[in-house]
């Protein structure tokens, strides 16, 4: 049987629309990440050819283990589209089950899902019978509203479809993503499933890795918007996690974190598309610092891909602190 490494010393990236792009998984991979998903992807737009949405699936040789994850309402849509996936060279896919976004909401998809447990395992049948053992994963919410918690109704059936890991993110969908994760809810979820157990929510720093870790003896966790402030939060994690003790841990490099990314995007796709995509993204590098309205002003003045590396080069002789 095919797998992927699931544990605590393999952590792995979220799937994250409008960032987890093949130069972002990139960048965290070379920071200790050991499984990368991609943007959530349409059945229905790889179906019908959707502009922009082959592009969500752009990878390359060094990319790898990756999840392709899907989202959509139909499970015929996943009959349709799997199997081109997987002549393409795809092994792994995720099915979300979690998004609390409305236009995923609309499809079906997504958290919606939790409103129908029925057609969401439905659809994991279908993905686990096309993809084949060990090469299927759900990501899941506790339910859709506060009160409806359906998480281990749904995850023992997965369970018994064949699914090989699950992924939760212990929120409500009407949460988004308000108030805080509940970590007791993954231990209650590693008691009762065999399978692997995969947190995601809150984990905003390397020592909040480490805490759902012992809190909550899940087999792995899922960097999402900690690694967007910073993507060596996995070399963090995989620091502490050898040396609990460890009080020296690397400063966050905002500069440099900055021109890697930039040097990557511009060797994956130097058009002005990708040009204004990462001049936009660059300033979340420095969200909660002092001094982000004058590094926002310099990165979205810039004009070309030189006057962005320079940008960052200067922000590299600044020092800031997270507020």
């Amino acid at each position: 049987m095919i797998s992927l490494p699931i544990s605590p010393d393999k952590p792995w990236l979220a799937p994250l629309a409008g960032y987890s792009d093949l130069p972002f998984r990139m960048l965290c991979r070379k920071r200790g990440c050991a499984v990368a998903c991609t943007e959530m992807v349409s059945v229905k737009g790889l179906k019908y050819d959707g502009k922009g949405t082959k592009v969500l699936l752009a990878t390359n040789p060094e990319d790898n283990p990756l999840v392709v994850q899907l989202f959509g309402g139909e499970p015929q849509d996943y009959s349709d589209t799997m199997p081109q996936l997987l002549d393409q060279g795809y092994s792994f896919f995720d099915l979300n089950s979690g998004c609390p976004v409305k236009k995923v909401l609309k499809t079906g998809g997504g958290s919606a899902l939790h409103l129908d447990p029925d057609r969401l395992i439905e659809t994991a049948l279908t993905m686990v019978r096309i993809a084949g053992e060990g090469r299927v994963g759900v990501k899941i919410r506790l339910g859709f509203m506060n009160g409806e918690d359906n998480y281990l109704e749904i995850a023992k059936r997965l369970e018994d479809a064949g699914v090989a890991w699950i992924t939760m993110h212990p929120r409500y969908a009407k949460q988004m993503f308000s108030g805080d994760a509940d970590w007791s809810k993954l231990a209650i979820l590693k008691q009762n499933v065999s399978i692997p157990v995969i947190g995601s929510g809150d984990l905003f720093t390397a020592e909040d890795g480490m805490n759902c870790i012992k809190q909550t003896g899940i087999d792995g966790i899922m960097f999402a918007r900690g690694a967007l402030f910073d993507p060596a939060i996995f070399a963090r994690y995989l620091r502490l996690l050898n040396d609990p003790q460890c009080d020296d841990l690397p400063p966050f490099d905002l500069g440099k974190t900055m021109e890697e990314h930039i040097n990557i995007t511009r060797e994956f796709d130097g058009s002005t598309r990708s040009f204004r995509k990462i001049r936009s993204i660059l300033p979340r590098y420095a969200k909660g610092m002092d001094g982000i309205r004058a590094i926002r002003t310099k990165l979205t003045a810039c004009e070309d891909w030189e006057e962005l590396i320079e940008a960052a080069r200067e922000v590299s002789t600044l020092t800031m602190d997270r507020c």
